[in-house]
């Protein structure tokens, strides 16, 4: 490959730059992330001061491998990424379905359009090595948990914009994904009267999309609000909402919205995607 390779905190993951050079708009040099000790949730990892973006890639065995490819933007309101909890887990999860599973670092905090270019550039990295990582290049999807659930709705709005200056070929291809899932995603309702946020165009996104929620969560919402959005353009979509469960669960034990929608998961993909 033609980026850096190098291991990050405590995992024999290899970590991949998605920025050949400089990182556009970025002010601060290219550094390996920050743990956030601050944070009050001791039970999560989570990374902040994210300057040098990229990816850890997370591969199934041969035996199980589907061809498909998974790009998870874990949450953190944009402030810090809960790595661990909405990544790190995720992705093995996904590796014993079969699925290659991609976990970025994008930009934080409080860089929300640098966590789209981000977005925008991984996809179009993975698409480009596709045939490395032995998927198919019409075959990634992406993955969000509450903020990075915000991300892939803007990436399945403005896949078409260009959100910063061409670097090299791999800017020239597609950075559509083909599926979109989104767990407990927040900030999709921020227009008027907690209408649909502003620059978001369902009618650009036109993917097959997974939507989970709980009902008591502050940001469920969002969920309803995108959804309905979805299917006023016809675009299909699945929507899940159970009644409790609450937000940034994962998919670890002890929590009823945790244990249920992994299974809702496993069948949608292998119904529509595969």
């Amino acid at each position: 490959m033609l980026f850096l390779v190098h291991v990050i905190h405590g995992q024999d993951k290899d970590f991949i730059d998605i920025w050949p050079t400089s990182v556009p708009g970025e002010q601060e040099p290219k550094r390996k992330a920050k743990i956030d000790k601050k944070a009050k949730d001791t039970t999560t990892i989570h990374l902040t001061d994210v300057t040098n973006p990229g990816f850890t890639v997370f591969k199934p065995k041969a035996s199980k491998r589907n061809g498909i490819g998974i790009l998870i933007a874990p949450g953190g309101g944009y402030h810090v990424l809960a790595i661990d909890k909405e990544g790190y887990e995720i992705a093995q999860w996904l590796t014993t379905l079969g699925y290659t599973a991609f976990v970025l670092q994008y930009r934080v905090p409080k860089k929300e359009e640098g966590a789209l270019q981000d977005m925008q550039r991984a996809i179009r990295v993975v698409r480009n090595y596709a045939e490395d990582y032995e998927i198919k290049s019409d075959s990634i999807g992406v993955l969000g948990f509450s903020a990075g659930g915000s991300l892939c709705a803007r990436l399945g709005s403005q896949y078409n914009q260009d959100t910063y200056p061409s670097f090299d070929t791999i800017d020239t291809i597609q950075s559509k994904p083909n599926f979109s899932i989104l767990i407990y995603p927040a900030y999709l309702d921020k227009g008027k009267n907690r209408s649909l946020t502003p620059g978001l165009n369902p009618k650009n996104h036109t993917l097959p999309t997974f939507i989970f929620a709980t009902a008591d969560d502050y940001y469920a919402n969002s969920a309803l609000v995108w959804a309905q959005s979805l299917r006023d353009q016809e675009i299909p979509v699945e929507l899940h909402l159970l009644p409790e469960g609450g937000h940034g669960y994962g998919l670890r034990e002890g929590n009823k919205a945790a244990e249920t929608w992994p299974q809702l998961l496993q069948n949608w993909l292998e119904h529509h995607i595969h």
